[in-house]
């Protein structure tokens, strides 16, 4: 393609996903300004920041399958922008909770270490952070492609426990949880049947 022709899926695919993907965070940044939140915004920019990163990261993982069963190759130049944005809503998704309790680093590291779910959501998290920020061709070449693919591989445990802190937080009403299982042992079953064809 030369650099006269316009990317057709760059203009009609991309750039309306990343504006999709990064409408939550504009949507709560223009609650937080005009006030329309309540006196305590924490609790729900957590949680709303919680389940947009947990969705990308549904998505991202679906991605793979349907442009496979879909036709669309193409699809799989948005796995790395929906997986940079699942990590930056993870990254609001814990400051937010560390801003609820005024960044008290101790009372914050003895709770993940006493609470599970807080303990799982941590590390994918930290997961997520690590696989942002090597997600670019440095750090593939860095690395090596089999090292890096290897590495990146570690999606899969931060979707695990993306859904491990989301059921055990008691925020998965059955119809949630229903769907997101349901969609993810689907597209489990299609990345297993094909590795064993």
């Amino acid at each position: 393609m030369s650099a006269a022709t316009p990317d057709r899926f760059l203009i009609g695919v991309k750039l309306p996903a990343f504006g999709l993907a990064a409408l939550p965070a504009l949507a709560l940044a223009w609650r937080l300004v005009d006030g329309s939140l309540a006196a305590n915004p924490y609790a729900t920019v957590i949680r709303e920041t919680g389940m947009w990163s947990f969705r990308l990261l549904v998505i991202g993982f679906a991605i793979t399958p349907l442009g496979a069963i879909g036709g669309f190759a193409q699809l799989a130049r948005l796995r790395r922008m929906i997986g940079l944005f699942a990590a930056f809503y993870a990254a609001l998704h814990v400051a937010a909770w560390a801003k609820d309790y005024g960044f008290a680093w101790g009372f914050l590291w003895d709770e993940v270490a006493a609470r599970r779910y807080l303990t799982i959501g941590f590390a994918a998290a930290l997961v997520l952070l690590v696989l942002a920020l090597t997600s670019g061709r440095y750090a593939a070449r860095r690395l090596g492609v089999r090292r890096w693919r290897r590495l990146h591989g570690l999606t899969h445990v931060a979707l695990g426990g993306a859904l491990a802190h989301y059921v055990m937080a008691g925020r998965a009403g059955f119809v949630e949880l229903t769907t997101y299982g349901s969609a993810l042992a689907l597209l489990a079953g299609w990345r297993i049947a094909r590795l064993v064809r």
